[in-house]
């Protein structure tokens, strides 16, 4: 198995990634330069936390640009919960942080009703095309989300107060708003199919 790069977002999921990850056999490391980003076989970007914090930690180690290159050109990139919401341009949450600008959306926070944070499992079911995401439970949380997938990327959706994207693909992209290293055996699945293409694609 190639070795996985974790880009150090500074939020609080990064132990429990690495462990999903090395469960499955991957070498792990942490990156630390934008040439690392661009050389990496596969690059996971994660986050629970705060969109202008994970945002600025990636500003401040100089990885944006390496990174949003990385992500358009399609290459094994695995971006979880707030790691998903830094593939737009914005979020409701930190209204100064400026993302990676990958998709044109802002990130929004759940509509007025709905309990937020969204604690605990919910369905997840892929649109027609989907490569990684089957259907099945997966384990979130999150007061934020993606209102609609974007033009040219396949997407999974989950009901909560409504149905929103919970799972973005493209090439060998997967950005999943849902936590696959906590979401069992559906998860691991998940997660060894990308590791899978992280192999094939290097």
């Amino acid at each position: 198995m190639k070795t996985v790069t974790i880009v150090p977002t500074g939020t609080a999921n990064t132990a429990s990634v690495v462990a999903g990850l090395t469960r499955l056999g991957a070498a792990v490391e942490v990156i630390s330069t934008a040439g690392d980003v661009q050389s990496a076989a596969g690059v996971v970007l994660p986050g629970v936390g705060s969109f202008g914090a994970a945002m600025g930690r990636i500003e401040s180690l100089g990885l944006t640009a390496a990174l949003r290159e990385r992500i358009e050109a399609g290459r094994p990139t695995l971006a979880v919960c707030v790691g998903m919401q830094l593939l737009g341009r914005g979020s409701e949450e930190s209204p100064s942080s400026t993302g990676l600008h990958v998709l044109e959306e802002t990130v929004s926070r759940f509509g007025d009703g709905v309990i937020v944070p969204q604690m605990g499992w919910n369905r997840v079911e892929p649109d027609p095309g989907s490569r990684f995401v089957e259907a099945g439970w997966a384990y979130f949380a999150n007061s934020y989300r993606l209102d609609r997938v974007p033009e040219g990327w396949v997407g999974s959706s989950t009901d909560h107060g409504g149905s929103f994207p919970s799972a973005l693909e493209r090439g060998d992209v997967l950005a999943c708003q849902f936590h696959p290293e906590l979401s069992g055996q559906w998860g691991a699945r998940l997660l060894d199919r990308w590791l899978q293409r992280v192999e094939e694609a290097a």
